[in-house]
């Protein structure tokens, strides 16, 4: 006969003990695990651009257009449209490690393609989403 085990994990630290009840009246056998302290959260300090510097393409063509913005401000680019509304970095490495703020729409349709951060040195993680133009953001201008 297999016997139900039931397993609590308790974090281990300042937080108060909880009381779990078990669903099953049945399990009588226990098993506490204690889990690691949590991993101390470094916090990076960060600097404001007044700008940034951004890359498309257009996917039927090949040909990439490099658009510099400041910060508020909308270029159009083809049927798109992007407004930069921040672009920030950490000040010990401006080129790679920057993040904007963008809204991308589309023209046509009205429609808003992208609303979020973008990442530099990760432009899959958070992308435009369009069948044609590519966007993405290369460096925040500290100039």
């Amino acid at each position: 006969m297999i016997r139900p085990l039931a397993v609590l994990l308790l974090a281990a630290g300042p937080a108060p003990a909880q009381v779990i009840q078990l669903l099953d009246p049945s399990v009588t056998d226990v098993q506490i695990i204690e889990l690691a302290p949590a991993i101390a959260v470094q916090q990076t300090l960060v600097a404001t651009a007044p700008g940034a510097v951004l890359r498309a393409l257009d996917r039927i063509s090949g040909i990439t257009t490099d658009l510099e913005l400041a910060s508020g401000d909308s270029v159009s680019y083809a049927r798109l449209s992007i407004t930069l509304a921040e672009c920030r970095y950490p000040p010990e490495d401006p080129t790679s490690n920057a993040y904007a703020r963008l809204t991308i729409s589309d023209r046509t349709s009205a429609a808003v393609a992208f609303d979020g951060w973008m990442v530099a040195n990760s432009p899959a993680l958070s992308a435009l989403d369009d069948p044609r133009y590519d966007v993405w953001l290369i460096r925040c201008r500290i100039d």
